[in-house]
């Protein structure tokens, strides 16, 4: 049988066919507009990704024997607001997981409602981010929208929606919401109640293999598939992408180099850092995971060579660094703020340590290291809970870049395993829609079935002590920085 994943992402929708013993027949991807209305706002229309996933699903299944399809399922991106009206008419475009207007509620909702209630509610505590805080900004600034509103959705699990009609969402994207109780995996009355909105207005909650339905009729024509075909819950992005590189069970670990940085850290118990540095997310597995996200990624690579020294040979850029572990420059990379481990919006990227003698590759070498270091600093957490992680598998844009995974591995001093597809969140997809159509028993299951690791970078014990003594000097700079951040702001 055959198998779609939808990575419903930020710029573009990707989408993956998958027979059923993991082999990728086909990628497609459509983009679609992002809209800044304000400075540090971020905005998509909703019915720009249903329109493009459906042209690109016609343009996926072209070829295909289409009486082969059994299920369809997502990875999307998280944290974006969509409400319906009593017409499931879409009611204002979705606010974005990067965007920055909700300062004044996450003070109100950490400092007011308080972070111990927040983490005691969610399991995490309110970042820029965040769904809940959206909501109340909404309810501040648009009360007439506020009053509409008869359903709250999330990105994928409104394209689920278009396709089942069903109002659904997953454990996994909730728990990036802000109303979810992550530990018993079920809406937080508290957090509903201190947002103003009823139970009935959520989407009903499904573990990311489960299936919601099916597909509606029309759409099943519009596409020429049977209306059997089953439409499965999926996940957010980077729990997606973590099924996808077999980064499930107990222990495991993914580090995501995409336009976001992730640093993913599987678990079968919950557990959340007394800081909450972390996200604790419920895990498309059925158990658990930790998650570190810096907003920033392969995004501040892009920057420095776009728009700053103006190449797109990235590889030459990178062929000149020579020297690891010995750059006297240091990156901080909060081109948007940063959310793991410092939840500040107002965090800004800055070099320091250049000297006349300082090169161009120095900068760009600079650039890699912060980003690895910003990783470092989430693993550091971890560790501290006492989660014991010795490798980690890669994937991401970045990812491709092999100065870069040799880097990560010394810089975070752990074997780098590079999988034989990164294709992230739309094989995860894939791979949950066959779990939800019987394929496999589990996602485990599926993941040690499909997953197969061609390579692993291993840390080099000198320069790995080269880049630990550098990032007990990077370590000290965000601190140092900080009180000036939020001056500037």
């Amino acid at each position: 049988m055959l198998y779609i994943g939808v990575d419903l992402g930020t710029s573009a929708v990707k989408l993956l066919l998958m027979e059923g013993d993991g082999t990728i027949q086909k990628i497609v991807s459509r983009e679609y507009p992002l809209y800044f209305p304000n400075p540090g706002w971020s905005e998509q229309s909703p019915e720009d990704w249903y329109e493009q996933s459906m042209e690109g699903l016609k343009e996926l299944l072209a070829d295909c024997d289409r009486s082969q399809v059994a299920g369809i399922s997502f990875g999307g991106q998280m944290h974006g607001l969509v409400i319906l009206d009593q017409d499931d008419q879409v009611i204002r475009p979705a606010i974005l997981w990067n965007d920055g207007r909700t300062q004044e509620e996450c003070d109100y909702l950490n400092g007011t409602i308080g972070k111990d209630k927040l983490s005691e509610y969610t399991a995490n505590i309110a970042f820029a981010g965040f769904t809940a805080p959206k909501l109340l900004w909404v309810q501040k600034h648009e009360p007439e929208n506020f009053a509409r509103i008869e359903k709250i959705m999330l990105p994928k699990g409104y394209l689920a929606y278009r396709l089942s009609g069903v109002h659904c969402t997953d454990v996994s994207d909730a728990s990036g919401m802000l109303l979810f109780d992550v530990k018993n995996r079920c809406w937080s009355k508290e957090m509903l109640d201190i947002c103003g909105v009823r139970e009935e207005q959520m989407a009903k909650i499904f573990e990311s293999y489960e299936v919601v339905g099916t597909l509606l009729p029309e759409i099943a024509k519009e596409l020429d598939l049977p209306e059997t075909v089953k439409v499965i819950a999926g996940a957010g992005d980077n729990a997606a992408a973590a099924v996808g590189t077999g980064t499930v069970g107990d222990g495991g670990c993914n580090i995501s180099l995409g336009t976001s940085g992730t640093i993913f850290i599987s678990s079968e118990k919950f557990g959340v850092d007394k800081y909450n540095a972390l996200h604790a997310f419920a895990h498309a597995d059925g158990h658990y995971h930790l998650m570190g996200c810096m907003l920033s990624a392969a995004s501040c690579n892009k920057w420095w060579m776009d728009e700053i020294i103006g190449t797109k040979d990235y590889a030459a850029e990178q062929a000149q660094i020579t020297k690891l572990g010995e750059n006297h420059v240091f990156y901080l990379p909060y081109l948007m703020g940063e959310r793991s481990p410092h939840n500040n919006p107002n965090a800004r990227a800055t070099f320091i340590g250049m000297t006349m003698d300082t090169t161009r590759a120095d900068m760009t070498q600079a650039v890699l290291e912060g980003v690895a270091f910003a990783l470092r600093d989430s693993l550091e957490v971890a560790k501290s809970l006492g989660i014991k992680i010795e490798r980690t598998k890669i994937c991401g844009g970045g990812a491709k870049s092999p100065l870069w995974k040799k880097i990560i591995a010394n810089a975070l001093n752990l074997k780098v395993d590079v999988i034989e597809s990164e294709e992230g969140p739309g094989l995860g997809g894939a791979m949950l829609a066959a779990v939800g159509c019987g394929e496999y028993a589990s996602v485990e299951e599926a993941a040690a079935k499909i997953v197969r690791v061609i390579d692993t970078i291993e840390p080099d014990e000198e320069l790995a002590a080269k880049y630990d003594a550098r990032y007990q000097q990077f370590k000290q700079i965000y601190p140092t920085c900080k009180p000036l951040f939020d001056a500037l702001q």
